[in-house]
Protein backbone atom coordinates (compact mmCIF):
# COMPACT_ATOMS: atom_id res chain seq x y z
CA UNK A 1 0.00 0.00 0.00
CA UNK A 2 1.50 3.46 -0.82
CA UNK A 3 0.34 4.90 2.34
CA UNK A 4 -1.07 4.02 5.56
CA UNK A 5 -4.73 3.74 5.41
CA UNK A 6 -5.44 3.18 8.68
CA UNK A 7 -9.46 3.13 9.54
CA UNK A 8 -8.98 4.75 13.53
CA UNK A 9 -11.31 7.07 13.09
CA UNK A 10 -11.02 7.57 9.39
CA UNK A 11 -7.23 8.99 9.57
CA UNK A 12 -5.06 8.76 6.90
CA UNK A 13 -1.72 8.70 7.78
CA UNK A 14 0.49 10.34 4.86
CA UNK A 15 4.16 10.31 4.83
CA UNK A 16 7.23 11.32 2.64
CA UNK A 17 6.75 8.82 0.43
CA UNK A 18 3.16 8.33 -0.31
CA UNK A 19 1.60 8.70 -3.74
CA UNK A 20 -0.47 12.08 -3.83
CA UNK A 21 -2.17 11.05 -6.56
CA UNK A 22 -2.93 7.74 -4.22
CA UNK A 23 -4.00 9.72 -1.33
CA UNK A 24 -6.12 12.61 -3.33
CA UNK A 25 -8.26 8.66 -4.94
CA UNK A 26 -8.34 7.80 -1.03
CA UNK A 27 -10.01 11.51 -0.02
CA UNK A 28 -12.16 11.48 -3.10
CA UNK A 29 -13.74 8.40 -2.16
CA UNK A 30 -14.50 8.55 1.13
CA UNK A 31 -15.81 12.56 0.17
CA UNK A 32 -18.40 10.41 -2.60
CA UNK A 33 -19.00 7.65 -0.05
CA UNK A 34 -19.77 10.55 2.81
CA UNK A 35 -17.10 9.38 5.04
CA UNK A 36 -15.78 12.06 7.29
CA UNK A 37 -12.07 12.77 6.02
CA UNK A 38 -8.72 13.03 8.23
CA UNK A 39 -5.16 13.19 7.60
CA UNK A 40 -2.18 13.20 9.16
CA UNK A 41 1.21 14.06 8.77
CA UNK A 42 4.70 13.92 10.66
CA UNK A 43 7.38 16.21 8.85
CA UNK A 44 7.82 18.71 5.76
CA UNK A 45 7.98 15.96 3.11
CA UNK A 46 4.76 13.94 5.00
CA UNK A 47 2.88 17.83 4.69
CA UNK A 48 4.01 18.90 1.19
CA UNK A 49 2.63 15.52 0.01
CA UNK A 50 -0.41 15.85 1.71
CA UNK A 51 -1.47 19.22 0.72
CA UNK A 52 -0.77 18.42 -2.74
CA UNK A 53 -3.17 15.23 -2.42
CA UNK A 54 -5.86 17.65 -1.30
CA UNK A 55 -5.34 19.73 -4.55
CA UNK A 56 -5.36 16.77 -6.26
CA UNK A 57 -8.26 15.27 -4.92
CA UNK A 58 -10.06 18.88 -5.43
CA UNK A 59 -9.24 18.33 -9.09
CA UNK A 60 -11.25 14.95 -8.92
CA UNK A 61 -14.35 16.61 -6.93
CA UNK A 62 -15.22 20.18 -8.61
CA UNK A 63 -16.05 18.90 -12.05
CA UNK A 64 -18.72 16.99 -10.52
CA UNK A 65 -19.90 19.65 -7.90
CA UNK A 66 -18.45 18.91 -4.88
CA UNK A 67 -15.70 21.63 -3.09
CA UNK A 68 -12.95 20.70 -1.13
CA UNK A 69 -11.21 22.70 1.42
CA UNK A 70 -8.94 21.36 4.62
CA UNK A 71 -8.68 22.92 8.02
CA UNK A 72 -5.01 22.33 9.18
CA UNK A 73 -4.17 21.72 13.44
CA UNK A 74 -1.24 20.68 14.95
CA UNK A 75 -1.53 17.03 17.03
CA UNK A 76 0.48 15.58 19.69
CA UNK A 77 1.30 12.29 19.17
CA UNK A 78 3.39 9.15 20.05
CA UNK A 79 5.34 7.07 17.83
CA UNK A 80 7.71 4.71 19.25
CA UNK A 81 7.12 6.29 22.72
CA UNK A 82 8.91 9.51 21.38
CA UNK A 83 6.09 12.64 21.59
CA UNK A 84 5.96 14.38 17.99
CA UNK A 85 4.11 16.83 16.72
CA UNK A 86 1.77 15.96 13.13
CA UNK A 87 0.21 18.31 11.42
CA UNK A 88 -3.29 17.19 11.22
CA UNK A 89 -6.00 18.04 8.16
CA UNK A 90 -9.70 17.80 8.32
CA UNK A 91 -11.41 17.95 4.94
CA UNK A 92 -14.77 19.61 4.70
CA UNK A 93 -16.54 18.90 1.12
CA UNK A 94 -19.79 20.94 0.44
CA UNK A 95 -21.73 20.91 -3.14
CA UNK A 96 -21.63 23.71 -5.31
CA UNK A 97 -24.62 25.02 -7.13
CA UNK A 98 -25.26 25.08 -10.47
CA UNK A 99 -22.41 22.97 -11.45
CA UNK A 100 -24.11 19.24 -13.31
CA UNK A 101 -22.45 15.96 -13.49
CA UNK A 102 -21.17 15.69 -17.17
CA UNK A 103 -20.50 12.21 -16.49
CA UNK A 104 -24.61 11.42 -15.47
CA UNK A 105 -25.41 12.87 -19.98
Amino acid sequence: MPFEEMQVGSCLKVSSKSSPASVAGAIAGMVKDGVPVEMQAVGAGAVNQAVKAIAIARGFLSPIGIEVACIPSFADIVIDNEYRTAIHFSIVAHAVHGVTDISAE
